[in-house]
């Protein structure tokens, strides 16, 4: 049963985790104005502090109760362990930097069979292609620089060629959150200082080209891996995001009247297991981000305070068919075969297995994986070389009694290099060995639960034998092909795996029997709720997943923009109706459709005229970028007032900066008493830095004239700042704060054509309707005399 608690902050968005789902909804709600806090456990890791000494490493684990604060979060339970990470960028401080797709034809919908299959995945790669394209371009995507002379000398990433074309089997190169160059399009080149984008990096720390340390998964301490921190987190933050460090969520519920109400608490790296005393924030949509284990954790905590949560909750957990394996010894003609998997990143390149549902005859009644070449940082050679015990034992002995001889010689060699020298060994073992990762479609058949207080996993490798054998017999004929001894991970033998994968226990579905959320992330019965990580996916994606999970909270935060991501008392605050706001909710079975604009200029404070604002010596810069929504096309286009709502953000250094929208509404041609001319009207709501409201009221004058006319007039906006949020009729009598001109420049519209989005039953035919009565009245403004 939900309790009420006085919250003194409430915010349009609340964030908990900063993982591949929770950066990339932070960056796209404040890019589109909204007041976003994201709440992070773990610490930020900037550059050069991520843990390299025994004694570094040693506190690098994730558990407040002992006073541990590090990256590691390690989890072992029945059948599997399991590694994840706790820090500002989530699990890309620590994953291999792999940006795969989900293949077309593994978007399965496949049925409950006795065995416990059963994984309906409610999106289509079709779906999910522009939002893959939108993570790709933000996370700088590049496949390994392979023919490069800088980085051509990479023996592991030949010898998995080489083995794959003597198999027969699918070998490449995939791509990669890695920057090789300084800058896109750029030479590659190692160690080269990183070219910065607009938005900065929140560590202001410089950054440096890959230098092939293939110290990725224990953190990049040249900033060379284009890590969540350096790219969507930066992005977020620049955008007006509050990104809150060693914040750790302990409970949320429903908030009376509306939107959510969430408790944490702050960690202090500094005081072991200190015990702070609970914040509460109140937030219009909760957006839950903090992993598979995370999530579903405080959902089950939640059932109470959340009623009517899907049985679903908990169910089709699986570790997306992981598998480590080794490689070792590997010879060419007696000789010993260089595979160095300290050279390079940790994963270059990888082989593709076909799936039954390719259509492959090969692969009938086989499900697809992957098998990639892993990597480590130099140092574990030197444990590696630890690990071959006889042949050191051998060699000890045998420097020990060449010095006793020596002890007794009448010429002793008093030279001892060459000794010291085979003592230590020729490091044959390190330089020919290499691990191996697979993963892949396993069954999606665990359950997590709660046991007590803790999280319990219920998990088995024998629904997905088939699976995990069919990978271990091909690293076994690539160790074949390279002349390595095989090698399993030391816990197989149990049959247990470690996944660094984990996915399921909020998965996502058609109705509420079949998943806990909507194929768009939002729970179930629970409006304004979302699912933004892995724990949303019903099954494994088969190949590295982080893509996947960044691009299906990309589809969710659009489509949460396109449907209203504002307040949910949005509208209300007055009660005003008419042509100053929107006209009630949409109808049932409605198409709703957005865009986005962003315009520029320049105001005066203490005029009233727009066009002596622009051009006045005081003047100040100004901008606004704006997503306008029609919640129903029809009802828009029928309407004579033409109403839509907006929301965005209003920009200024003179008004305290960045500030968001708080209720806005967009009229796009308005009648004037002229029947020749229309006006596009703005009425937006804000505060500046000291809380002073204030109202945008702006203007385009479309009137009559020149076809060359047209692009002037819809792309110049008169507008004015009142004091006070003035609602409609109100503007006579509002004091001005002042006045200015802003515009819209041709890169800007350029993008905004790309920006338009529907939602609904006839998104196409809606769209089309828009375009036809957007040409239509400027046919009429313009057009020749009938």
């Amino acid at each position: 049963m939900a309790t009420e608690v006085k919250v003194s902050e409430h915010v349009d968005a609340v964030v908990v985790g900063s993982g591949f789902g929770g950066s990339v909804a932070a960056y796209r709600l404040a890019e589109a104005g909204r007041s976003v806090v994201l709440l992070e456990r773990g610490q930020p890791f900037p550059p050069g502090s991520f843990p390299r000494s025994p004694a570094e490493m040693s506190r690098a684990f994730w558990d407040p109760r002992e006073g541990l604060y590090g990256m590691y979060d390690v989890w072992s339970f029945a059948g599997c362990d399991s590694v994840v990470s706790s820090g500002l960028g989530g699990g890309s401080l620590i994953y291999a930097n792999v940006l795969l797709r989900k293949d077309e034809r593994w978007f399965i919908h496949e049925r409950r069979t006795p065995g416990g299959g059963y994984e309906p995945w409610p999106v289509s790669r079709a779906e999910l292609d522009p939002h893959y394209d939108a993570v790709e371009r933000m996370l700088g995507a590049t496949p390994y620089p392979l023919h490069h002379p800088a980085y051509a000398d990479t023996p592991k990433t030949h010898a998995m060629q080489d083995a794959a074309a003597e198999l027969g089997l699918d070998w490449f190169l995939p791509p990669l959150a890695v920057s090789f160059a300084p800058s896109p399009g750029a030479e590659p080149g190692i160690g080269l200082p990183i070219v910065e984008p607009e938005y900065g990096n929140l560590h202001g720390a410089p950054r440096r080209t890959c230098r092939l340390c293939a110290e990725c998964d224990i953190g990049c301490n040249d900033g060379a891996k284009n890590s969540l921190d350096f790219t969507y987190l930066s992005a977020a933050r620049h955008h007006g995001a509050d990104l809150r460090t060693c914040c750790e969520v302990t409970a949320i519920r429903p908030r009376p009247g509306g939107g959510y109400e969430v408790d944490y608490v702050r960690h202090d790296p500094a005081v072991k297991a200190r015990r702070t005393k609970p914040h509460t924030i109140g937030c219009d949509r909760l957006i839950l981000a903090a992993g598979t284990y995370g999530t579903t954790y405080l959902l089950l905590r939640s059932r109470e305070n959340l009623p009517g949560l899907s049985p679903a909750l908990g169910t089709r957990f699986c570790g997306n068919g992981d598998l480590l394996t080794f490689l070792t010894r590997a010879k060419d003609r007696d000789r010993v075969r260089l595979l160095d998997a300290s050279r390079g990143t940790v994963i270059t390149s990888a082989i593709r297995l076909p799936d039954e549902a390719d259509g492959d005859p090969a692969a009938r009644g086989l499900r697809g994986a992957y098998i990639e070449d892993g990597g480590y940082p130099d140092f574990v050679n030197w444990m590696v070389e630890g690990a071959d015990f006889g042949d050191q034992i051998a060699r000890a002995v045998r420097f020990l009694w060449e010095r006793f001889v020596d002890f007794f010689s009448g010429a002793p060699d008093t030279n001892l290099s060459a000794e010291l020298s085979e003592l230590i060994g020729d490091g044959a073992l390190s330089i020919s060995s290499l691990p191996l990762l697979g993963m892949g479609r396993d069954t999606p058949d665990g359950v997590l639960r709660l046991r007590g207080d803790r999280l319990e996993a219920t998990w088995t490798a024998k629904t997905s034998e088939v699976h995990f054998e069919r990978l271990r017999k091909i690293m076994q004929r690539i160790a074949d092909v390279l002349g390595a001894d095989y090698a399993d991970n030391p816990i197989w033998f149990r049959k247990r795996v470690i996944t660094v994968h984990p996915l399921g226990g909020a998965p996502m579905g058609r109705h509420p029997g079949e998943g806990v959320c909507d194929p768009y992330g939002q729970v179930f019965g629970h409006p304004g709720l979302y699912i933004a990580d892995g724990a949303a996916l019903p099954g494994p994606v088969g190949a590295n997943p982080a893509l996947t999970i960044a691009a299906l909270a990309d589809r969710m935060c659009t489509r949460l923009l396109e449907t209203g991501a504002g307040p949910v008392a949005t509208g209300a605050a007055t009660g005003s109706t008419g042509a100053g706001s929107p006209a009630g909710p949409p109808r049932a079975g409605a198409t709703s459709l957005s865009f986005t604009e962003e315009m520029k200029g320049s105001w005066t404070p203490g005029t009233a005229d727009p066009r002596a604002g622009e051009r006045g010596d005081g003047r100040r810069p100004l901008a606004f970028r704006l997503t306008i929504t029609a919640a129903d096309v029809d009802r828009f286009l029928a309407e004579p007032e033409h109403l839509a709502e907006a929301t965005g953000w209003i920009e200024s250094p003179a008004l305290g900066g960045r500030r968001p929208v708080t209720r806005g509404h967009f009229n796009l041609f308005l009648a004037t008493g002229d029947p020749d001319r229309r006006t596009m009207r703005y009425r937006l709501h804000f505060t500046d830095d000291r809380d002073r409201p204030l109202t945008l009221v702006g203007w385009k004058d479309v009137r009559p004239g020149p076809p060359t006319r047209i692009w002037a007039d819809t792309s110049t906006l008169y507008a004015r700042i009142l004091q006070g949020h003035v609602d409609e009729g109100q503007e006579e009598t509002a004091p001005v704060v002042g006045a200015g001109v802003l515009r819209i420049r041709p890169a800007d519209f350029a993008e905004q054509l790309t920006t338009f989005r529907t939602s609904g039953p006839g998104g196409l035919a809606a769209l089309v309707r828009f375009g036809r009565f957007f040409a239509g009245e400027l046919w009429e403004v313009y057009g020749p005399d009938r």
